[in-house]
Parts: C-alpha cells; structure tokens; sequence
C-alpha cells in the first residue's frame, strides 16, 4: 500500500507501536456491537483481538524501516487466529506498507517461512 503522508521518516510516526495504531485497520476492526459473554479467551462484549508479538526497527539500503509481527483472533474461530507482518517505511513523501499473513493453522503447517521471506523481500528503492 502507497499513500501521501507529511512525514519525512518512519520515525516522525513514533514507535513501531504507535505507529501500529495509527494504521490499525490493517489489522481489521470489529464490526459486532452487541451483547456477549466471555467465552474462548475473549473479554465481555469482545470478539476480537490483536497482539503485538515482534516489532523492530530495521535500516535497509539506508532507510528506516518498522516492523510488526501481529496475531489477530476473533470469536468465530477462523484458522485459530491470523498472524501479520508488517513492514513499512517512508520515502518521497509517500508511507510504504507491506503486510503479509497467514492463518495460525497454515502458519504452523509450514506458511510462516513464505509470509516472513515476503515481509523480509519488501524494501523501497
């Protein structure tokens, strides 16, 4: 994903944290508003999740990179979960954004080694 910003650095964002809620519909939103009960790990009234696993500050050809490792649950069971990588940097004016993911049963079934050497392959020129 490409979009304009008025940062000169990945770093103008905060931490890859903050950076993280500031782009935090990557990650999904939930939509359900509704009565529930806590059931499967899920706070009262919850049916999703997201959790920071990894973040990093990598510099490549001399750019500032983030990097944030994100599994994301929600209620209805999918896949046990979704693991997120995502990368970003910042370059002429525009944020970079590349943001791979695999389920958390595919993930353990041999995915992860694909979606990390997508997320590692990503770089601006």
């Amino acid at each position: 994903m490409v979009t304009p910003t008025d940062k000169k650095s990945i770093t103008d964002y905060g931490s890859p944290e903050e950076f993280l809620s500031k782009v935090d519909y990557l990650l999904g939103r939930q939509v359900y508003s509704g009565k529930t009960e806590a059931e499967g790990g899920f706070d009262k009234n919850v049916v999703a999740t997201a959790n920071i696993l990894e973040s990093a500050t990598p510099v490549v050809g001399g750019k500032q990179y983030y990097f944030v490792s994100v599994l994301t649950r929600t209620a209805d069971g999918d896949e046990g979960g979704k693991h997120q990588l995502i990368t970003a940097t910042v370059a002429d004016g525009k944020l970079f954004i590349c943001k791979a993911q695999a389920g958390d049963k595919r993930w353990f079934k041999g995915a992860r080694r694909f979606v990390e050497s997508t997320a590692d392959s990503f770089s601006v020129a």
